[in-house]
């Protein structure tokens, strides 16, 4: 999962938390309603490091030009990201964990598929800071779900967004869904802190440190890694990670029924 979770997180520009879900679950026995806060947490902390490694490989500066599609998508995530906390909250355990296999299957489908046919750049709206605002408001309340419910930072689905949608080459994109997601992730973590959601006690606090730690070092090599990598063979290979734990997730709910 270190080793997903460098990928994921300084090399495409995701949180890694797609791969670390099914590792709390299964490897180390939460149940989902526990698994997902403490996902978000070690999320939070990998992107932190992930913006600060990848910062040094791809300017910052990049996003300046995709800034009102980025507000959007803030803004939309952060809103939808308080009902997706509470979602997790009023779902029974096994709706729940359905809802989390559908996800992850859907993320790993994603990849898949871009790996195959890659995204390639192209602007599909007006040159218009207001439509472009609107829109990123509308795919960002689908990201800020997807975050509180699986505990990730939805960098899957923001990176085909911004480049597909908005025209963002790769790299930007990577930069730009670590941003947003920052706010994202901030945002489902205090909703499910304020529904004292968070497990508590010295087994949660070490686990999440030493996923934490392992992510943090895993995020430092693959920040410096975003120029060599071949991304391609690496999305692949993640999609199939999240299908093979996603077909584990449905299992493990048809056996609890």
């Amino acid at each position: 999962m270190v080793c997903a979770d460098w990928r994921a997180g300084g090399l495409i520009g995701l949180g890694g938390g797609e791969f670390r879900l099914p590792v709390l679950m299964y490897g180390i026995g939460f149940d989902a309603r526990s698994a997902v806060p403490l996902n978000l947490l070690t999320s939070l902390i990998t992107l932190a490091f992930a913006l600060a490694v990848r910062s040094r490989a791809v300017s910052l500066a990049s996003v300046v030009p995709h800034l009102p599609e980025m507000i959007g998508l803030l803004a939309g995530g952060t809103a939808s990201a308080f009902y997706g906390a509470h979602l997790v909250s009023r779902l029974r355990d096994s709706h729940l964990v359905r809802l989390i296999a559908a996800l992850l299957a859907s993320l790993g489908l994603l990849m898949i598929v871009e790996a195959f046919l890659p995204f390639q750049s192209g602007d599909l709206l007006p040159a218009s800071a207001t439509a472009h605002f609107i829109v990123g408001a509308g795919i960002g309340i689908a990201v800020g779900l997807v975050s509180s419910v699986l505990g990730v930072a939805g960098g899957e689905l923001l990176i085909p967004a911004l480049i597909l949608i908005f025209g963002a080459d790769i790299k930007t994109a990577g930069s730009a869904s670590i941003l947003i997601s920052l706010g994202v992730v901030s945002t489902g973590l205090w909703r499910f802190w304020r529904a004292d959601a968070i497990p508590r006690g010295r087994g949660p606090q070490r686990i999440t440190t030493a996923m934490a730690l392992g992510s943090i070092v895993g995020t430092t090599l693959g920040g410096l890694a975003v120029a060599y990598a071949p991304v391609t063979f690496l999305k692949m290979l993640l999609g199939c990670v999240l299908l093979a734990a996603a077909a584990k997730t449905a299992l493990a709910a048809r056996g609890s029924n």
